[in-house]
């Protein structure tokens, strides 16, 4: 995964401006609240994968977590994105209390909304997680 830390950084600006994007389409969403959401997820995930991508060098994993670290921590950050934003569009309430109160969807896409949120939390926290894990000071110290 040669270059991992410029492809992070990379995605982490294009999800920055997909977020920035989302912020003029705001007040034709469903939800307005979530559209909002929508507009902070992107800007706050890309600026997640920037950082992440900054710190990439340092985090000493074998390949195989590495990658797994790699990949939930894509698609945590731009299926929260998507998630929030199906959210604001069809105006589901699914696992948003404040965001989505007055507001309610099809049952099928409080469903699928429930189930991008989830799968969001879970690959976030495993991404979190192996790149804690690698940045701990013993695999520092048996990298070198």
């Amino acid at each position: 995964m040669e270059h991992t830390n410029r492809q992070l950084m990379w995605h982490g600006m294009f999800l920055f401006l997909i977020g920035l994007l989302t912020g003029f389409a705001e007040q034709h969403f469903a939800n307005i609240r979530m559209g909002l959401a929508a507009h902070l997820e992107g800007v706050m995930n890309g600026i997640f994968l920037l950082a992440l991508g900054a710190a990439w060098n340092e985090v000493r994993l074998s390949p195989r977590p590495k990658a797994i670290a790699y990949w939930t921590g894509l698609y945590g950050t731009y299926v929260n994105w998507l998630a929030t934003t199906l959210a604001a569009a069809f105006g589901t309430a699914a696992l948003s209390p404040i965001t989505g109160v007055g507001h309610h969807g099809q049952s099928w896409q409080e469903a699928l909304v429930t189930v991008g949120f989830v799968s969001v939390g879970i690959a976030i926290i495993a991404s979190s997680l192996f790149v804690l894990w690698g940045l701990r000071t013993k695999a520092i110290a048996r990298a070198h």
